[in-house]
């Protein structure tokens, strides 16, 4: 049962300051605040924000976990928190890896 609700509990177990610390060395520009991981992308036209909400809200939705996104003009910041553990999870991080990802690869 590797695969199960077992597997599920460790990705939801909220991490501790420390762990989320760790973490984020591998996520350059996202920082730890007000309870969840975020960052904000800067873009040069306003419709490529908005393109790159469309498809991390593809990502998002495909995932099943979906950040806080706040747009603003070229700006776009996304905030990952886990709202049933209460703070911040394996699943935001493989959420805001996913992030990075698609930034990097887009047509920009």
């Amino acid at each position: 049962m590797g695969t199960g609700p077992e597997s599920e509990d460790t990705q939801m177990a909220k991490l501790s300051a420390e762990q989320i610390a760790e973490k984020l060395k591998a996520l350059p520009g996202w920082e730890y605040k007000d309870n969840a991981i975020s960052k904000m992308f800067k873009f040069k036209e306003y419709l490529h924000g908005i393109e790159f909400v469309q498809k991390v809200a593809e990502i998002a939705e495909a995932a099943d976990h979906h950040p806080d996104i706040t747009i603003n003009y070229t700006r776009v910041t996304f905030s990952c928190s886990t709202h049933s553990e209460g703070g911040v999870t394996d699943k935001d991080f493989k959420l805001a890896d996913n992030i990075e990802i698609a930034f990097n690869d887009r047509d920009a």
